[in-house]
């Protein structure tokens, strides 16, 4: 694509925002214009989150334009909008090396840049994190600003007006939050906010009633006291005629919006008025999330995080397929038979009532959502409301599955123990994501569930080997009657024939898949493939002969089979895509232990180690901490308990 040949290099002259602050409006026009085309250049050879940074691309040229980052703090609320930002803050170069191993994260992260003032992959935590920081600057140094750049979609979080509310009450100067309202999160907003959003007036009517309420004024019909307690008659107008404005006003901020938020002009100019405030204020910006390429405009959800793409033809590039290979067969993802099977359970049973939490495309529920819209509900960002407006719906004898994600469940620990375990009631919690999950790094990476579950009396923990077992697991726990959750995969199952005929699995019992004579290896979810590949090369090349052990549950465990198993090997090993501590092998270290089993070897356990995975492929993951099917063959291959069992 031809390229304005001032815009290049206007942009090839900026390496640090700094260069911005010397620019006019026109060409920071230019500039924005063209880091939009480069972004859309870079993501479509590297993949990556696209449509929202594409959406918020002038409102980070304008807010680098304005503020003294990074001694004044920028706080991105979740991060996936802040490509630009990355952009402008000395990374274009390494762009496209964006969500790989040992490339540029996702998301923000403190220690990449100083410009990334505070990490973040879960929504909600800007307001809060900026509240805090704005605080603790009004002691070292009042001057210096904390600017919040939030996603209307991440207001449906409670954690976002718990902050609103505290920063009304301490009445911080300096501290701005930016709402890029583009009605979207992932998905399509829902709920009251999405609605009074809706009704913010347009520039038009804007225009007139300021225009109106200074004519009346003007009249005499406005005292003047009341005129002049307001700072200018742009707030004025708007805290009288706006919903919004009355809404954040009541919590003590200073209201300026709705702007255009791709005018820079407008934004420059509602920024600074901002900036001249001596309470909170907010600056409501409207835009277009995939703005500036057609097909992410019109398909936001699509376009939100991407594969690499033709930018020409606007379509997702294919894996290659040498000429003479037959094509691939096509594997269904965990989530997809998830979702099939929630449908399926749910035209049988009209108690099953599937839950998202600003997901439904993540998890899959968006299908249910078409099919089932009476028995299918999206909460928006709030797993905490998700998980006891679940317990809620079990009360009154309803059988709710609540889809969230691993790392997204964590923010709804408490409530998984006050509101749905504690008294028992029948809530199915789908962990979708359960295990590392590739590119998207330390915030996303679902390695803790088990260990923060499997503390909570009352609750029974389950992960399939393969796409079938999921379908009967999550039957088994619509129809248990008591807390359950069932973890599995981002990926695609390993197209195995799924049965026709759902059936409840007995509780807390494990199936011996492979018998053997020398070692055991005791599996936890879809490693158990990994274990069986390691049990067949073992046995090809080592002639060393692998019992494996598929455990289904981590709660509770098959002892029983446990105590049988254990004390016949001289190698015993257990697998998981989970972190170590406190995870399925724990489990079953802690039973061995506590039952005073004669072990003859320690159990050495496969999974993740003491530290936060950081961005890779699923397979690099594995790969860097000692679990894949590699690693597992080699120490059972050389074990020096290994040794013949009659």
């Amino acid at each position: 694509m031809m390229r304005d040949d001032m815009a290049t290099k206007l942009i090839d002259s900026l390496k640090l925002p700094e260069d911005l602050r010397t620019l006019s409006v026109e060409d920071l026009k230019l500039v924005a214009e063209e880091l939009r085309n480069e972004l859309i250049d870079t993501v479509s050879e590297s993949g990556g989150h696209f449509a929202s940074s594409l959406g918020a691309t002038e409102i980070t040229v304008a807010l680098h334009h304005l503020f003294d980052t990074p001694h004044d703090r920028l706080v991105w609320d979740v991060g996936h909008q802040a490509y630009i930002h990355k952009m402008v803050t000395g990374r274009r170069e390494r762009m496209g090396s964006i969500r790989t191993i040992n490339g540029l994260s996702g998301f923000l992260k403190r220690s990449e840049s100083a410009f990334d003032a505070f990490g973040a992959g879960h929504a909600g935590t800007s307001i809060s994190a900026a509240v805090g920081m704005r605080h603790a600057l009004d002691k070292v140094d009042p001057e210096r600003y904390a600017v919040a750049i939030i996603g209307d979609g991440s207001l449906t979080s409670g954690m976002a007006f718990e902050a609103l509310n505290h920063a009304g009450d301490l009445g911080l100067k300096k501290l701005i939050v930016v709402l890029n309202d583009n009605e979207m999160s992932i998905s399509k907003n829902v709920g009251a906010l999405s609605w009074l959003f809706s009704r913010a007036m347009t520039g038009e009517t804007s225009s007139k009633a300021r225009s109106k309420f200074k004519e009346l004024y003007k009249r005499g019909y406005v005292p003047e006291l009341l005129y002049k307690a307001i700072d200018r008659a742009e707030e004025a107008t708007q805290g009288f005629f706006s919903s919004p404005a009355m809404l954040f006003e009541a919590f003590g901020f200073r209201y300026i919006g709705p702007v255009d938020g791709h005018d820079l002009p407008a934004l420059i100019k509602a920024l600074e008025n901002a900036k001249r405030q001596d309470i909170p204020v907010l600056v409501h910006c409207r835009t277009v999330k995939g703005k500036g390429y057609e097909p992410a405009e019109e398909d936001p959800m699509l376009w939100h995080g991407v594969v690499p793409f033709d930018r020409q033809k606007g379509e997702f590039r294919a894996a290659t397929v040498p000429a003479n290979s037959a094509a691939p067969k096509k594997l269904p993802s965990y989530t997809a038979v998830f979702a099939d099977t929630m449908i399926e359970l749910a035209k049988s049973d009209s108690r099953i009532f599937g839950i998202t939490a600003a997901m439904p495309s993540g998890t899959g529920l968006d299908k249910m959502q078409k099919e089932l819209p009476e028995q299918t509900v999206d909460v928006g960002i709030c797993e905490q409301h998700a998980v006891t407006y679940a317990a809620g719906l079990a009360c009154e004898g309803l059988k709710p599955v609540a889809a969230i994600y691993s790392t997204f469940l964590q923010r709804a620990y408490d409530q998984v123990v006050h509101d749905v375990c504690i008294q028992k009631l029948p809530v199915t919690f789908a962990i979708d994501r359960g295990g590392v999950v590739g590119n998207d790094g330390e915030t996303h990476q679902g390695v803790f569930d088990i260990a923060y579950l499997r503390t909570i009396p009352h609750i029974t923990i389950m992960s399939p080997k393969d796409e079938n077992e999921l379908r009967h697991m999550l039957f088994t726990s619509v129809n248990l009657g008591a807390p359950a959750a069932v973890r599995y995969p981002r990926g695609n199952g390993i197209g195995v024939a799924l049965d026709p005929q759902l059936k409840p699995l007995p509780i807390g019992k494990a199936e011996v898949l492979r018998e053997g004579r020398d070692a055991l290896i005791i599996a936890f979810g879809p490693l158990v493939q990994s274990a069986l590949q390691a049990a067949t090369i073992l046995e090809r090349e080592h002639n060393i002969s692998t019992t494996v052990i598929n455990a289904r549950f981590a709660k509770p465990l098959d002892t029983e089979l446990l105590t049988a198993e254990l004390p016949r090997y001289g190698v015993v090993c257990t697998l998981e895509d989970h972190a170590l501590t406190g995870g399925f092998g724990s489990a079953v270290v802690e039973f061995a232990n506590d039952a005073g089993l004669a072990l003859r070897a320690p159990i050495k356990r496969f999974g993740v180690g003491d530290s936060f995975v950081p961005h890779a492929s699923q397979g690099e993951q594995h790969s860097m901490y000692g679990y894949d099917t590699k690693s597992l063959v080699s120490f059972i291959s050389s074990a020096q308990g290994l040794r013949k069992v009659a």
